[in-house]
């Protein structure tokens, strides 16, 4: 990702919603639940103006069910917390992480994969958090 946002100009396409839950045990009888239209947009995006997106790339996080090529909805207006995931810049580079605070009130970024290890929050390491993953979007 260049150091310049890139705005992505899109359409809103409104999707059908089925008012009833879908089973993932013993089928129901089939009716006609359609209640009305979905904008995802307005489901998933809560501030639009300090939302971002951004692909993943790697398997830092694959515990955490974020996986190389997922689509990750950044929300900058929420303040990092303790267990909240991350988007952080570590010496100039975009990482995703889980935010922890340690008994001593420092924090860490940690990887959702024990082959990764963690990273200090502080001065030597250049860290700051550029926004709170709000949601993941991945195939199946």
């Amino acid at each position: 990702m260049s150091s310049a946002y890139q705005c992505i100009i899109s359409h809103t396409y409104l999707i059908p919603y089925l008012s009833s839950a879908v089973h993932a045990g013993f089928p129901s009888p089939a009716d006609d639940f359609l209640e009305g239209h979905l904008d995802l947009n307005e489901y998933l995006i809560h501030h639009p103006a300090a939302t971002y997106y951004v692909r993943v790339k790697g398997e830092s996080m694959i515990n955490a069910g974020i996986h190389d090529g997922d689509l990750l909805i950044v929300d900058r207006s929420l303040e990092p917390r303790d267990n909240k995931v991350v988007v952080a810049i570590v010496d100039g580079q975009l990482t995703v992480k889980r935010l922890k605070k340690l008994k001593n009130q420092q924090f860490v970024l940690i990887a959702e994969n024990p082959d990764f290890p963690a990273i200090a929050v502080n001065e030597e390491n250049n860290v700051s958090i550029w926004g709170i993953v709000t949601n993941v979007i991945h195939p199946v």
